[in-house]
């Protein structure tokens, strides 16, 4: 038992791997399938290619001394011709074994890939908030394709090799068991030194898998707020702390590649030692007339034949061991289970009217610090409800329990009188509009930007969307128009150019719900104006949630809601909250000495064909 319990402890990951992989592994079974026929003539052939030579020394060149007889060239020949075809079949068989498990290998990995970006994207915001992206993407990119490689270049392979030396030993015994048991007296040395250092390698490797995702999300978070550390001129403190985890990369990655030398040198010298052992004992064998000398020669071709598998063997295990670590790195991730997901028997949500009701919800991030605590609360449906308090007050969480990107730990959230969580996810957040305070846009074209939010959307729609949006002047002043591609996060445009594409997207949508926070954060007046005047088009018999910090952008709400320390301290209309003197009313005198934004009638124009196609 001792045996299987070091594979296991060698290579830790790959059960679990295949048990993730089962799936894809029965859709290629076929593939895979053919591919063992071919493997299996492949070894056949290989064990069979040194019987010509065997025939030659043993037929023609007689030991007794006598000359080849007068049939010498016709067998000569046919002893030519038998190699070549063995070998022709040979190469058949390793070709068909290898594209097929090439292609099986590939497929798989290919889907897991797959699988594992699609369950990134499912897992709740509070994985990703304690996870760096870059870390993600190393996982995603890179130890996905270890995986590949392995399954490609080193673990099917690794298994023809094995099956190679199994049929020669096999021939070996049956030729001569005890020559054959001197020639492979050394495989168990060979075991227990790729036991140990397999085991270094695989933990040097883990260790430079997490070294390397540290280095990409410090490169990665480097990059995306360049702007700010050109500005702060920090460019000298990211790239010391780049090279030092560069550094200690290359410097495990050299402590791997001499590990893995060390393995291959101490195969080939035992290898050496087993070839040694076989010539003289052989020899001893041929001089007593106990073993011919074509016995001879067929022990060490195979030896030739055979111990190379090994040395490709002591190979494949750094190999193996390193893509061990990246298995555990994808594997752990696939094993994180979202606390957010489809409940058994959730059906498609029907088209909301948008009646909001928060029950009894209670909710924390860390244990003991709790954000929210009993809460009871209805918005009806067409109501404009503003959220207003300071940051860290809970208002964005609040508004994510509806889009069920957090699920509350007690309580629920219904809409209509149904709670969310009968409803699949995907219909669910099909049914609300959302605008955020900084917007992301993707590196594709303006109308491909908008049209994300409603696939299959007309030019017409998209267009009237933007109009609607206060966004069709500026996108037609772009180079291309609505087919102009946009660099990634839409840097290029200005944010409130961003906002207001953002607010096109929402437009197109449909949504009876909207979703919006801090859409005006961070814009100048003007921008604002625009930014705020385009909601209000697209508000029109929607129930509306608007999250803000400035009272002034709320006060047209039909109720707000005034959030401290998890509870709504203050409720009613901007009337009613200005009279009760409390919490809002405070916020509202601190802002006196700034104006009102005003509608800004001469910068934007109410189209009302398209406020009646989109809203």
């Amino acid at each position: 038992m001792a045996k299987p319990k070091s594979i296991r402890e060698s290579l830790p990951a790959f059960q679990r791997l295949l048990h993730h992989c089962r799936p894809e592994l029965r859709k290629q079974r076929w593939v895979i399938s053919g591919s063992v026929v071919a493997l299996l003539s492949e070894v056949l052939f290989r064990v069979l290619e040194p019987w010509p030579l065997k025939f030659v020394f043993d037929r023609l060149l007689r030991r007794n001394g006598e000359g080849p007889t007068g049939d010498s060239p016709t067998l000569l020949a046919w002893a030519a011709l038998a190699l070549v075809a063995i070998l022709v079949f040979r190469a058949i068989g390793a070709y068909f074994s290898a594209v097929g498990f090439a292609l099986a290998g590939n497929r798989v990995v290919t889907s897991l890939r797959n699988r594992l970006y699609r369950h990134i994207q499912s897992l709740p915001l509070s994985f990703h908030s304690g996870t760096r992206a870059g870390d993600l993407v190393i996982r995603l990119i890179a130890d996905v394709g270890m995986l590949r490689d392995m399954a490609v270049t080193a673990l099917l392979p690794m298994l023809a090799k094995a099956l190679i030396l199994v049929g020669m030993i096999g021939v070996m015994l049956w030729l001569k068991w005890d020559l054959a048991l001197m020639a492979i007296a050394v495989l168990p040395l060979f075991w227990l030194r790729t036991v140990s250092l397999t085991k270094k390698i695989r933990d040097l490797a883990r260790k430079q898998r997490t070294r390397d995702s540290a280095m990409a999300s410090a490169a990665s978070e480097a990059l995306h707020g360049i702007r700010t550390v050109q500005a702060l001129s920090l460019e000298e403190r990211f790239v010391h702390a780049f090279s030092g985890a560069n550094d200690q990369s290359a410097k495990a990655d050299v402590k791997g590649k001499r590990l893995a030398a060390a393995l291959e040198r101490s195969v080939d010298v035992l290898i050496g030692v087993a070839t040694a052992l076989t010539l003289w004992y052989g020899g001893v064998l041929v001089w007593r007339n106990e073993l011919t000398p074509g016995d001879l020669l067929v022990f060490l071709a195979y030896l030739k034949y055979a111990y190379r598998p090994v040395q490709d063997i002591a190979k494949y295990a750094s190999r193996l061991a390193k893509a061990s670590a990246s298995a555990s790195r994808v594997l752990d991730l696939l094993d994180q289970k979202s606390a957010v997901r489809d409940a058994d028997g959730a059906v498609v949500a029907p088209v909301f009217h948008g009646d909001i009701h928060f029950d009894n919800i209670s909710f924390a991030y860390e244990e003991g610090r709790p954000v929210w605590r009993g809460l009871q609360a209805r918005i009806p449906a067409g109501t404009h409800l503003a959220i207003v308090g300071p940051s860290g007050s809970g208002k964005s969480t609040l508004a994510s329990f509806a889009l069920r990107l957090h699920d509350p730990q007690s309580g629920c959230v219904r809409i209509d009188g149904r709670d969310v969580r009968e409803f699949t996810l995907q219909s669910l957040r099909r049914q609300f509009s959302v605008v955020l305070d900084d917007t992301v846009l993707f590196a594709a074209t303006v109308r491909e930007n908008i049209a994300a939010a409603a696939p299959g959307s007309s030019a017409a729609e998209v267009e009237a969307a933007a109009r609607l949006a206060n966004a069709h002047d500026f996108i037609e002043a772009l180079a291309d128009g609505y087919e102009t591609v946009l660099s990634e996060r839409g840097v290029t445009l200005s944010r409130g150019q961003r906002q207001r594409l953002a607010i096109a997207r929402a437009a197109l949508r449909r949504a009876p719900i909207l979703l919006l926070d801090e859409p005006a954060t961070g814009l100048d007046r003007a921008n604002a104006t625009l930014v705020l005047d385009a909601l209000t088009r697209i508000e029109s018999r929607r129930t509306v949630i608007h999250i803000t910090h400035n009272p002034r952008h709320a006060a047209k709400s039909d109720l707000i809601w005034f959030i401290e320390n998890g509870r709504i301290a203050e409720q009613g209309t901007h009337a009613e909250l200005l009279a009760r003197g409390g919490h809002y009313a405070a916020l509202w005198s601190l802002g006196e000495q700034e104006p009102m934004p005003t509608e800004a009638a001469d910068n934007v124009v109410l189209l009302e064909e398209e406020h009646a196609a989109i809203s």
